[in-house]
């Protein structure tokens, strides 16, 4: 289905758990997604909404800040810590929705103390944070990327440490890992490709105002 991109504005929604704190914020803010939204056994990935000119896309939350950069989407909603990940210059957070809370942390077993090991190894799906944050208390690590199941790697001897999100901290726990040091507070922004903000700017700016005014 091609999407006339001078007449939308496409918003960018995250999967998994992020999506069940957004839905009650998005009746509040009066924006309402087409029934099949809803239904489980979908594969449908755009939607139409009560709003002529906005239509919504779901996809993974670690590719929502790439396709708002990248101008695939005009609006999308991610974590800090995929912002700060990429790092993107063409994209501008707009709102602190208080969502979708969580830490980035260091995490390992409860007798290691990572600060004292010389090269150290670190698993994590945030290679660039990761280096940045060791780098800023001047240590030298190696970094292995995972994309999932990070936590079996210190107990399978890959990496000393994982660098991760930690929500409860209940899957760490589980895996005999502790969590050792927070690098990054996250919760969930709405961000906006700046070239969208400039070309479609009073549709762009009544989707951004309903999230301020919230």
């Amino acid at each position: 289905m091609n999407i006339n991109r001078e007449e939308n504005i496409i918003l960018a929604l995250p999967k998994g758990r992020i999506l069940s704190d957004l839905m009650p914020l998005l009746k509040d803010l009066a924006i309402e997604i087409e029934s099949e939204f809803l239904q489980a056994n979908t594969r449908k990935l755009l939607f139409s909404t009560n709003i002529s000119f906005l239509k919504v896309i779901i996809c993974r939350s670690y590719d929502i800040a790439t396709l708002v950069s990248y101008g695939a989407a005009d609006l999308g909603i991610a974590g800090l810590d995929v912002i700060e990940e990429f790092q993107y210059n063409n994209l501008t957070i707009t709102n602190d929705l208080n969502i979708g809370k969580c830490k980035f942390s260091v995490a390992g077993k409860s007798h290691f103390n990572f600060y004292e090991k010389e090269n150290l190894i670190v698993a994590t799906k945030y290679p660039n944070l990761t280096k940045s944050f060791f780098s800023n208390i001047n240590k030298k690590i190696e970094t292995i990327k995972l994309n999932g199941s990070i936590e079996l790697a210190v107990n399978l001897g890959l990496c000393d440490v994982i660098a991760d999100l930690v929500s409860s901290g209940k899957t760490l726990k589980e895996n005999n890992l502790v969590e050792k040091e927070v690098i990054l507070n996250i919760t969930s922004k709405l961000i906006a490709n700046n070239n969208s903000i400039v070309t479609n700017n009073k549709q762009m700016l009544d989707i951004i105002k309903r999230f301020t005014n919230e």
